[in-house]
């Protein structure tokens, strides 16, 4: 394979500070007027009385199960570009790479920096690309279940918060998704190169295909369930406790439902790191649950601060180390 078959350009890595100043600027915008407008439908007089009344004390706690969840997602991305056949690559470059794409710098999601890192890898175009479905798809095969488990407990208790709008297309849909996949891959040989429609349909089923094989190899890729599970329960454990800083105990249930739909995509997928989207569809969610709409935009500020604003520095230290990668690989 020829080196500069795989350097593909990576226009966000070229981008001078100002310009990414100017894309924090964005993300901010959009991340304040989306608080601002939540705040403005609970109510500013009831979330600027909790905001001056909050218990500081969990706050590190939030930061600590940041960490986790970001850990938890490098070892879950390193078992992806391993799996059948795939180079091994070093926590360094990992992190780089996760922390890149978890940013603000990158227009079109994070996604696009895993796509490309993983053909400056030595990955092929396609390969790489179903190794980003697979991702994707690892993602939601961790947090649908879950979010499924908690619905059918919800829905067990006979509670009226989250309503059966909220729990019943969880009980529902998770299984009948898990049982469509399983039937798909029976005719992923039929579509193989073939063009068209045909070709995206294929690469889904790629990508499900090596979903099944980490699956299937535990002792050799286990890390990547673990990784993956590890990333969502810190995630959701850090929303748990400013939740708690904002004097809100929600239900566990009750939270993950609510959290696995205001992440019906997830913020790497969503350009920007999801700034504005997430804060908007997080808090509401968590309303619709039975969380005061007050306290979920409180607690989804604080949230976010730890899950996008604080690991700014980590992301553009991953931009650096990736432009260097590719400067290494364009010189040699």
């Amino acid at each position: 394979m020829e080196p500069k078959r795989l350097l593909r350009p990576l226009p966000h890595l070229d981008r001078r500070p100002l310009q990414h100043l100017l894309l924090i600027g964005i993300g901010a915008t959009l991340a304040i007027g989306a608080l601002i407008g939540v705040a403005w439908a609970a109510g500013f007089e009831r979330v600027l009385d909790l905001g001056s009344h909050f218990d500081g004390t969990w706050l590190p706690i939030a930061f600590g199960f940041e960490v986790a969840a970001y850990v938890g997602y490098i070892i879950a991305y390193r078992e992806i570009v391993r799996v059948e056949g795939g180079p091994s690559m070093g926590l360094a470059r990992a992190g780089a790479i996760v922390a890149a794409g978890f940013g603000v710098f990158v227009i079109r999601g994070g996604f696009v920096v895993d796509r490309v890192a993983l053909e400056q890898a030595g990955i092929e175009p396609r390969v790489a690309r179903v190794r980003v479905l697979g991702l994707g798809a690892l993602e939601y095969a961790v947090l649908a279940p879950a979010a499924a488990v908690a619905a059918m407990i919800v829905v067990a208790r006979g509670t009226t918060h989250p309503g059966l709008g909220f729990t019943l297309p969880w009980v529902i849909a998770v299984p009948l998704g898990l049982t469509a996949a399983i039937l798909a891959l029976a005719y992923r040989d039929r579509v193989q190169g073939r063009s068209g429609w045909r070709n995206l349909v294929c690469h889904g089923l790629d990508a499900l295909h090596m979903l099944r094989r980490l699956a299937e190899q535990p002792s050799q890729h286990g890390g990547a369930f673990l990784g993956t599970a590890l990333y969502w329960l810190g995630d959701i454990a850090c929303l748990w406790a400013c939740l708690r800083t904002f004097h809100d105990t929600p239900d566990l249930a009750a939270l993950v439902i609510g959290y696995a739909t205001g992440y019906a995509l997830t913020r790497r997928t969503l350009p920007l790191g999801g700034a504005g989207t997430v804060e908007a569809l997080v808090s509401f969610a968590l309303a619709w649950t039975g969380v005061p709409l007050a306290n979920a935009v409180l607690a989804v500020c604080a949230y976010r601060f730890f899950n996008l604003w604080l690991p700014l520095l980590p992301a553009v230290l991953g931009l650096r180390h990736l432009k260097q990668w590719r400067d290494v690989i364009e010189a040699g």
